[in-house]
């Protein structure tokens, strides 16, 4: 069995961990969570970077990028080398926006002002494309996927994250009752879920176009990437 991940964070470098519950009856109730499902997604949303606050999904996040680029060091000393990739983040991908904007060829859009759907955007435009947890919020995620595409120049990379129960197969929420992430109580039209991902989830990548989709595993199954590769 994997180990679990103890450190130290790979986007700062801090030694010390925090861990903290996340999510709510509700939510689990809306999502027909197990107990082990339950604890590995809060895991995964709170267990967190006592420095720089990444959880471990942006953590895992971060890694994979690294690995992508092939750099040996921590997220923030790659950002502090002036790196000219050109990296579109869509919405801020927890805790790592406030680093990547030290890179000068960085750029941040979030919804509504800019639609995944249609981005208005050049195509073939930036080296690599990243978001995390958003896509579950987008009603038709093949559609996004494949503007994430469009954007990426040749041998081009989307790495991002969703929530994946990886003992099931994806389902729409469409005609189920609204379910919201962000906090308890407080829907929210952004953060409403259109789909619940599971260990099919490299179909909807393929299908928009992307050549190839390996699934990373930071941590299995709490800590897991998709790389999309044009």
């Amino acid at each position: 069995m994997m180990p679990l991940f103890s450190g130290p964070c790979p986007v700062c470098g801090e030694k010390e961990l925090l861990a903290d519950p996340v999510l709510w009856p509700d939510l689990i109730n809306a999502w027909q969570l197990s107990e082990d499902e339950t604890a590995y997604i809060n895991r995964q949303q709170g267990l967190h970077c006592k420095s720089c606050h990444n959880n471990l999904r942006a953590m895992g996040l971060s890694t994979a990028i690294l690995r992508e680029i092939g750099f040996y060091g921590t997220l923030k000393q790659f950002c502090e080398s002036f790196s000219d990739i050109r990296i579109l983040e869509i919405n801020t991908a927890g805790n790592l926006t406030s680093f990547f904007k030290s890179l000068p060829s960085h750029k941040l859009i979030e919804y509504p002002q800019f639609d995944m759907l249609n981005l208005d955007i050049e195509s073939e435009s930036f080296d690599l494309v990243i978001h995390s947890d958003t896509l579950e919020h987008v009603p038709n995620p093949e559609r996004a996927l494949s503007e994430c595409r469009r954007v990426l120049r040749k041998n081009g990379k989307c790495i991002f994250t969703v929530p994946i129960i990886v003992d099931r197969m994806t389902r729409s929420r469409v005609g189920l009752a609204p379910s919201y992430h962000g906090q308890s109580g407080v829907p929210a039209d952004d953060q409403v879920v259109c789909s619940e991902f599971g260990a099919d989830i490299w179909q909807t990548v393929l299908k928009a176009g992307f050549c190839s989709c390996e699934i990373f595993s930071f941590e299995y199954p709490a800590a897991l990437v998709l790389i999309a590769r044009k």
